[in-house]
Order: structure tokens, then C-alpha cells, then sequence
């Protein structure tokens, strides 16, 4: 894969934006200071503007697009970079043995890992610039561990009452066998 290449996809997983807002990103909306970018609602699928705090990852990749347009983040030859389902970006796939992968997949990729890290459902929506929960409850099953520690919740109630019945079934009061 290409450096460019490389870097588009990279900061994709990094962000979770879709193909058209990582390709159309400009400077004039990112802030390499405070860590931040953002899609204007006239950019984004549901029309709501979204903000999108930029991890380390995709600060550095920001960093080696600097100097390379005065407009675009992502170019290639100095000029925007127009589509990512190139035949480079074919031929990669396949190169790495990936098969039925579309670009949009990268951001099923962000955000199965978000779930699987343990990013809450309403965190996970503001950050992918969802309109609303269910479509990030798709991704709910990756992340078992807040229904277990849910569900322990209630070992506090349940165990005293075990010790309550214990204590009953160690001194029946007919001699009997409580169950």
C-alpha cells in the first residue's frame, strides 16, 4: 500500500469518518492545537454538523499531510485526492487477501473496536455522528462486559439471600430433606 494510501485508511480507523468526509477533509477544519476536526452539516450524512476529537493516531497522520496542500488534508501528486476505490486500493485488497471489503467497512472496523475497547453506546453515537442509538446497537454484542458487570449488580441482593436459604436448609425443622 501506498503512503498515501496508507494514511487515508489509517486515519479512517483512527476517526471512524466515512470515505466522502476523509477525502473532502480541509485545514479550515481541523485544529492541530486543540486536537479537534469537524464535518459541517452540509458534509455530513444526516445533516448535523459533527466534532471529532482527533486520538494520537490520527494527529500524527494529520502532521505528515502538513505543507502538502493549502486546502486539502489528503492528496496525492498535489491534488485532492478525488475517490479511494482505486484501482491501487483494489489491488491492495487484494494483495493483503481481503476479499468483500469496501471502504464504508473501515468504519464498521472503528467502531466494532470502540465497543470491543468499551466506548458506551451514547458515547460511541456522538462520536460517529449517528442521529441515533440503533444504529449503533449493531455493534452492541462486541461488548459483553458492561451487561456482565450489570448483571453483577445484583450479587449483592442474591448473595445474602443464599446465605439466608443456606442457613435454612442446614436446620430443617422436621428432620426432613429441604428439598
Amino acid at each position: 500500500m501506498t503512503a498515501h494510501q496508507r494514511d487515508v485508511v489509517l486515519f479512517a480507523l483512527a476517526t471512524g469518518l466515512r470515505q466522502s468526509n476523509v477525502l473532502g477533509l480541509d485545514w479550515s477544519h481541523v485544529d492541530l492545537k486543540t486536537g479537534h476536526a469537524w464535518v459541517s452539516a452540509g458534509q455530513s450524512k444526516n445533516r448535523r454538523p459533527i466534532a471529532v476529537p482527533l486520538n494520537a493516531t490520527a494527529l500524527v497522520v494529520l502532521r505528515r499531510q502538513l505543507g502538502k496542500h493549502r486546502i486539502r488534508v489528503f492528496t496525492y501528486a498535489g491534488k485532492p485526492l478525488g475517490s479511494a476505490n482505486t484501482l491501487a486500493w483494489r489491488k491492495a485488497l487484494k494483495r493483503a487477501g481481503i476479499e468483500n471489503f469496501r471502504w464504508h467497512d473501515l468504519r464498521h472496523t472503528w467502531a466494532s473496536w470502540h465497543r470491543q475497547a468499551g466506548t458506551p453506546t451514547h458515547e460511541l453515537q456522538r462520536l460517529g455522528g449517528w442521529r441515533s442509538s440503533v444504529m449503533v446497537e449493531r455493534y452492541a454484542h462486541l461488548a459483553p462486559d458492561h451487561l456482565a458487570k450489570a448483571a453483577n449488580r445484583l450479587d449483592s441482593l442474591l448473595g445474602g439471600y443464599d446465605l439466608a436459604t443456606l442457613e435454612k436448609e442446614k436446620r430443617p425443622a422436621d428432620g426432613a430433606n429441604p428439598l
